[in-house]
């Protein structure tokens, strides 16, 4: 440690840790949104990568879709 950094008034270090923590926490959450954007990417070149018949076939989950309930009006 610098000598510099003992011989600080409390308000500037109070400041400077302040500083650096914000700065963490900056760092981590872009650590986050690059590794959300490099897991999409990765889905997405995959996608690429199928043919294109498996990208014009039907919803294998279109059994799951009903039709609305019919309501009569008294």
């Amino acid at each position: 440690m610098s000598d510099n950094y003992l011989q600080q008034k409390p308000g500037s270090a109070l400041r400077s840790w302040a500083l650096y923590q914000m700065m963490a926490g900056a760092g981590w959450a872009a650590l986050f949104l690059l590794s959300i954007a490099a897991i999409l990417f990765a889905v997405w070149g995959i996608g690429l990568l199928l043919p294109e018949e498996s990208k014009q076939a039907p919803d294998p989950n279109a059994f799951l879709i009903t039709t609305p309930a019919e309501t009569q009006v008294a």
